[in-house]
């Protein structure tokens, strides 16, 4: 399995090739003309407007969405059959493969399509993963994916399967989140209003990570 993310993707997507790609099955000039002006119009920092030519807006609200527009073009490039099963949500990827040497030119391919969008691999987040029982796993999107052996409910024989549950990184950022809603600095407000905020998170949390096996998290 080949995992990876896109570095610095936001940031570093050229505009012009972005709006060629929304072109593609947007012909409306006023749309067009609003999505050039959301890509001009820059951010303040300490009181000064920076325009960049590359990069769609941070925290904008199609950000995302456009993001996907320039990306599909990797998945429309991919071909399974050749270089395995690739996932891709926003800028991370794994790639499924039967065989290392498929994984290795799997990588080489998805490399070589980021480059002809102006993009590239996150190097420290890049790497090829065995999925054996007994070894190590792969972080997903917050879920740790993991192959393992388990008996199976009748008692009769084993199994081999996927499992998930949710990442360390998650796991952690609960307990932060905890931390700071129970922090000495809320002690004056009503507890009702600590506990309402801890259940919110909580069902937030638990109904994301409820399609993993979290029973022992």
């Amino acid at each position: 399995m080949v995992e990876t993310d896109i570095a610095n993707c936001f940031s570093a997507i050229p505009h012009d090739k972005l709006m060629q790609a929304v072109e593609e099955r947007v012909c409306d000039q006023a749309i067009l003309r609003l999505l050039r002006a959301m890509l001009r119009a820059g951010v303040m920092e300490h009181g000064v407007v920076r325009r960049e030519v590359t990069g769609t807006p941070q925290g904008g609200v199609v950000s995302p969405l456009l993001a996907n527009v320039y990306l599909h073009r990797i998945d429309r490039a991919w071909s399974t059959r050749e270089h395995g099963v690739l996932v891709r949500y926003a800028d991370d990827a794994i790639v499924m493969c039967s065989s290392r040497q498929q994984a290795e030119a799997a990588l080489g391919r998805l490399t070589e399509l980021l480059a002809d969008l102006g993009l590239e691999p996150k190097a420290a987040k890049t790497r090829i993963v065995h999925l054996q029982v007994g070894g190590e796993g792969v972080d997903f999107f917050g879920f740790h994916h993991r192959l393992v052996r388990a008996w199976a409910r009748t008692g009769t024989k084993q199994v081999t399967f996927l499992a998930r549950w949710p990442a360390n990184k998650a796991m952690q950022h609960a307990r932060d989140r905890i931390r700071q809603v129970t922090d000495r600095s809320r002690l004056l407000l009503p507890v009702e209003w600590i506990v309402q905020d801890i259940n919110l998170f909580l069902r937030g949390w638990a109904g994301y990570f409820k399609y993993g096996r979290a029973i022992r998290r």
